[in-house]
C-alpha cells in the first residue's frame, strides 16, 4: 500500500483521477451488494435453516427460492407483453383500440366457440368446481389462451402485433429459464469437480474437513455425526463391493446380470402400467366430463380430476416399487440412490408427456370431413389450447392440494402419535424423514407443468409463484415441527448440481410438447391470437413478409442450407476446441494432484522443489 501511495505522486492527473474513481466505484459496488443482500428473499429463514440442519437441507430451500424468483419473472414477462396490452386495448385505456380479423379460408363451423361461462343464478359449489377445474367463469378470463382473441392493438399511432408478441414471449421465457439454469448449474458443476476425488482424498476430506460449522443445534449436530459415520460406512461398503465384483466368477456374473435384466423388465412393466392407466383415465375424463350433470358436483369434479389423481397415484406407487426392487440388483449404495432417483424423475416427467399425448390423440382424432376441414376435433375441442391449459391448471392445483394434505393430515398426526404415544410400533416408525431428493422432485414436477402450461395459460406462472411461496413456509414448518432430517443426506454442492440437472431435463421435456403444439398441431379457428393462422408458428413467416426486401433476403439466407451447414461446422470446431481444452486442464489437475502426493510422502522432493 505504501508503495502504491508513493507511485501515485509520479502519475499524471488523469491517471490519478482514474485510479481514485476506480477505487471509489468498487467501494460503492461492494456497499450496494452488501445492502442488496439484506433485501434477499427469505435470507434470515434460510440462514436459520442452514444453522440448525446444515447446508444439505438449506440447498433445497435455496432451490425453492430460485423457482419463486424464476416464476415471478416469467409472470412479469407474460403479463407485460401479452395480458396487459390485451386489457389496455379492450378497455380503451390511453386512447387505445383493437382489431379482430376473422379467419380467412375457414369453414364457418370451425369458428364456433361457446365457453361454458356461468349465467343466471349459480350455486356456490359450481363456483368452487370452476375454481378447482378452470372451467365456467375462469374459462373466459385472462387466465387461459381463449381470452386473447385480438389480432392487433393500437396505442395512438403504434400498432402492437399480439400474435407475434405471444409467440416471442413464449420463446423468451423458455430461453430465460434455459440460460439461468445453465448459469447456476455451471457454478454447481465447478464445485462438483472439486469433490470428484479418489477414495483416499475422500476419506481425508470426511475426517479432517467433513464437519459443517454452520450447525448450532445439538440434534442437528448428532445427525451430522451419524451422517459422517454413514458416509464412511458407505465408502467401505463400496470398496467391499469393488473387491466382490473383481472376485466374481462367470456363473455369479451370469446370475446377477440375468437378475438385473429381469428386474428391469419389471420396471418397464410398471412404467407401461402407469402410462396406460394415465392414457385411459385421460380419454375417459375427456369423453365424460361434459356428460355428467352439473348438479352432481362430486361426480363432475371426480371425472375432471381423474387424470390428475391417476398421475399422483403413479408418482407415489412407482418410486416405492423401484426402492424395493433396487435392493436385489446388487449395486453400490451411491449408485442405488442415483439410479432410483433417475427412475423416479423419468416416471414423474414421462407421466406429463403421456397425459399430453393422450390429449393430442383426442384433439387430432377426426372421423368426418367437417372435422378434417378444421384440422382438429372441433366438436369436443372448439378451443383446444384452453382445454390443455385447464389440464395443466388442474395438475398444478391438485399437486398443491396433495402437498398441503400430506403435511396437515399425515405429518402432524404422526408427530402427535410419536410424541404422546409410547407404543413400540409407533416409536419404531418414528417421525417421517425430510427427504431432500423427494421434495426436490416434487417441485421440479410442478415447475415442468408450469413451463408447458404457460403457453396455454399465460398467468399460470403467477399461480406457481404463489404456490411455491406458500410451500416454502409449509415445508419450513414441517421440517421444524413434524419431520426429522434424513439419516442419509447428500452433499450440498452435488445436490445443487443434481437439482439443476433434473430441472434442465424437465425444461428440455417442456420444449417437446410446446414445439409440437406451436409448429405441428393446427391452431384453433374459434379462439386465441393464432386463429387466422394454420399453426402458431405461421405468424413468423407472415411477419417476415412485411419486412423490406433486403431484410427478407438476409433472413432467408440465414435460414438456408448455405448458411446453416458452415455455421454447424464452425460450432462443431469450437465445441471440439473446448473439449480438448477441458481435457488438457484435467490432465494438468491430475499432474498437480500427483505432485501433491509426492510432496506429502517425499520430503526430499519438497526440498528440491523449494
Amino acid at each position: 500500500r505504501d508503495c502504491q501511495q508513493a507511485d501515485i505522486k509520479y502519475l499524471s492527473g488523469w491517471k490519478q483521477w482514474k485510479r481514485t474513481s476506480s477505487k471509489s466505484l468498487k467501494k460503492v459496488l461492494n456497499e450496494v451488494k452488501e445492502l442488496s443482500s439484506y433485501l434477499e428473499l427469505w435470507r434470515h429463514d434460510i440462514r436459520s435453516i442452514e444453522g440448525k440442519f446444515g447446508t444439505g437441507i438449506q440447498s433445497y430451500f435455496s432451490f425453492l427460492r430460485f423457482l419463486v424468483l424464476l416464476n415471478f419473472i416469467i409472470f412479469i414477462l407474460m403479463f407485460s407483453f401479452v395480458t396487459l396490452p390485451t386489457i389496455v386495448a379492450e378497455y380503451g385505456i390511453f386512447n387505445s383500440s383493437f382489431a379482430k380479423i376473422p379467419p380467412k379460408n375457414t369453414e364457418p363451423h370451425c369458428t364456433v366457440y361457446k365457453p361454458s361461462g356461468n349465467k343466471g343464478l349459480v350455486y356456490f359449489y359450481t363456483y368452487l368446481k370452476d375454481l378447482l377445474s378452470g372451467t365456467g367463469f375462469l374459462e373466459v378470463t385472462s387466465l387461459f389462451y381463449g381470452y386473447y382473441t385480438i389480432d392487433a392493438a393500437w396505442l395512438s399511432v403504434l400498432r402492437y402485433n399480439l400474435p407475434l408478441a405471444y409467440l416471442l414471449a413464449t420463446f423468451a421465457y423458455l430461453a430465460l429459464s434455459l440460460l439461468w439454469i445453465i448459469k447456476r448449474s455451471g457454478e454447481g458443476f465447478k464445485q462438483n469437480l472439486v469433490h470428484a476425488e479418489d477414495q483416499f482424498q475422500s476419506y481425508c476430506n470426511k475426517v479432517f474437513a467433513g464437519w459443517d460449522f454452520c450447525i448450532t443445534d445439538p440434534n442437528a449436530a448428532q445427525l451430522k455425526h451419524r451422517s459422517l459415520r454413514y458416509e464412511l460406512q458407505t465408502d467401505l461398503e463400496e470398496e467391499r463391493l469393488k473387491r466382490k465384483i473383481a472376485d466374481r466368477t462367470m456363473k455369479e456374473k451370469l446370475r446377477i446380470y440375468s437378475l438385473r435384466i429381469f428386474i428391469n423388465i419389471i420396471v418397464i412393466a410398471v412404467l407401461s402400467g402407469c402410462f396406460y392407466s394415465i392414457y385411459r383415465a385421460t380419454v375417459f375424463s375427456q369423453e365424460n366430463s361434459n356428460d355428467v350433470s352439473n348438479t352432481n358436483f362430486q361426480a363432475n369434479l371426480l371425472v375432471q380430476y381423474l387424470p390428475s389423481m391417476v398421475i399422483t397415484l403413479a408418482n407415489f406407487i412407482a418410486p416405492q416399487i423401484f426402492s424395493f426392487l433396487i435392493r436385489f440388483e446388487d449395486y453400490s449404495p451411491a449408485f442405488e440412490i442415483r439410479l432410483t432417483l433417475m427412475r423416479c424423475v423419468f416416471v414423474r416427467l414421462a407421466n406429463i408427456g403421456v397425459l399430453l399425448f393422450s390429449l393430442w390423440s383426442q384433439i387430432s382424432y377426426c372421423a368426418t370431413d367437417k372435422c378434417k376441414a378444421c384440422g382438429y376435433n372441433y366438436e369436443l375441442y372448439p378451443c383446444w389450447e384452453s382445454e390443455v391449459g385447464q389440464e395443466m391448471y388442474k395438475l398444478m392445483i391438485f399437486d398443491f392440494i396433495i402437498i398441503l394434505a400430506v403435511t396437515l393430515f399425515v405429518d402432524f398426526p404422526r408427530k402427535l402419535l410419536v410424541t404422546h404415544c409410547s407404543c413400540k410400533p409407533v416409536q419404531w416408525c418414528g417421525l417421517q424423514e425430510f427427504g431432500i431428493s423427494d421434495n426436490v422432485l416434487e417441485i421440479i414436477y410442478g415447475q415442468t407443468i408450469c413451463w408447458i402450461g404457460t403457453f396455454f395459460s399465460p398467468l399460470l406462472p403467477a399461480i406457481a409463484t404463489i404456490k411455491y411461496f406458500i410451500i416454502f413456509y409449509v415445508k419450513k414448518i414441517s421440517l421444524m415441527h413434524t419431520r426429522k432430517p434424513a439419516a442419509r443426506p447428500i452433499r450440498a454442492s452435488s445436490s445443487n448440481f443434481f437439482f439443476l440437472v433434473v430441472l434442465l431435463i424437465g425444461l428440455v421435456l417442456a420444449f417437446i410438447p410446446l414445439g409440437i403444439s406451436i409448429a405441428h398441431i393446427p391452431s384453433s379457428k374459434a379462439c386465441g391470437p393464432f386463429r387466422s393462422f394454420n399453426t402458431s408458428w405461421a405468424v413468423v413467416p407472415d411477419t417476415i413478409l412485411g419486412f423490406p426486401t433486403g431484410v427478407q433476403q438476409v433472413l432467408h439466407g440465414i435460414a438456408s442450407e448455405a448458411f446453416a451447414v458452415p455455421f454447424f461446422m464452425v460450432i462443431c470446431l469450437v465445441m471440439f476446441y473446448f473439449i480438448a481444452l477441458a481435457g488438457a486442464h484435467k490432465r494438468v489437475v491430475e499432474q498437480l494432484r500427483e505432485q501433491l502426493v509426492m510432496v506429502r510422502f517425499d520430503p526430499i522432493f519438497c526440498t528440491l522443489k523449494v
